[in-house]
């Protein structure tokens, strides 16, 4: 997982809490202690769990948290992922953030997972994008891994993605051919990746020498065939748009080396959680 820029946590916190519990500090206890689970409400990929106990800690630190299933683990209805003991009030505190964390990235395992399974096919690499939630992407992409997918690129800064856009600023395929070139001289351990969207464009960008993967953009399942037949051994090849859980397999056998899918991160449905709480003692 990347460093973090913002701390997602200490935000959250904030934004909910505030300058303060009014409800917790008025009418419970302080000296009142439980014991609380969390509890899955429905069957998912776990996701978050180590995020949502630290959340507990934040708010209290005497907090004694036991996690009972990792990230990556398939977790059924009315099974306990996270038990927690302390002071009620610190618990009720931190409730409502460590419960968004863990389903909205169990949510995303979830889906990845169901892409995975559908793709059917241990040779194609499933991968995120950057469409994540702003400020939880190191989350959001640790959430696609436990899922089963890999993590596409983290940022603009560690990797060559050139799309349409860019490639309209060019001053024509002899000066983009020679800014590859002279870019793959500089900067030999960053990979270049360029967006194809016909296959005219992916039988000129074969002729460049320094490029990795050619992403072919929004193409049918026969177009992307024949794009790896004429580029086989020359460069990876990755496929994106319009994928679906109804046609990624057919996706994943044209030999695809990679499918990447925006809704992993931006269209994910949170998981249902809910925190059972008993008091223990005053």
């Amino acid at each position: 997982m990347k460093s973090q820029i913002v701390d997602p946590i200490d935000v959250a916190l904030r934004e909910d809490i505030g300058v303060g519990d009014v409800t917790t500090d008025f009418f419970v206890g302080k000296n009142q202690s439980a014991i609380a689970r969390i509890v899955a409400r429905e069957r998912a990929i776990l996701a978050g769990a180590e995020t949502a106990a630290e959340v507990f800690r934040r708010v209290d630190p005497t907090i004694e948290i036991s996690i009972g299933q990792k990230d990556g683990a398939e977790i059924n209805a009315g099974e306990n992922v996270i038990e927690i003991r302390g002071a009620a009030g610190s618990i009720l505190k931190a409730e409502r953030v460590a419960l968004n964390f863990l389903q909205r990235l169990s949510g995303i395992a979830t889906m990845t997972r169901k892409f995975v399974e559908a793709a059917s096919n241990e040779h194609v690499k499933i991968l995120d994008t950057r469409k994540t939630t702003p400020g939880l992407r190191a989350l959001e992409k640790a959430a696609v891994v436990a899922g089963g997918g890999v993590n596409h690129r983290f940022g603009l800064f560690d990797m060559v993605m050139l799309k349409d856009n860019h490639l309209a600023t060019a001053a024509g395929f002899e000066s983009f051919a020679t800014a590859v070139r002279k870019f793959r001289e500089t900067h030999s351990n960053i990979q270049i990746e360029v967006e194809a969207d016909t296959l005219e464009q992916v039988r000129a960008l074969l002729e460049i020498e320094g490029i990795d993967v050619i992403l072919l953009d929004n193409m049918k399942p026969a177009q992307i065939r024949e794009a790896i037949a004429l580029g086989k051994d020359k460069v990876k090849f990755e496929a994106s748009g319009g994928v679906t859980l109804k046609n990624i397999r057919q996706i994943a056998a044209t030999g695809v080396d990679y499918i990447s899918i925006g809704a992993l991160t931006h269209s994910p449905r949170a998981i249902d959680f809910s925190l059972e709480l008993t008091p223990t003692g005053s």
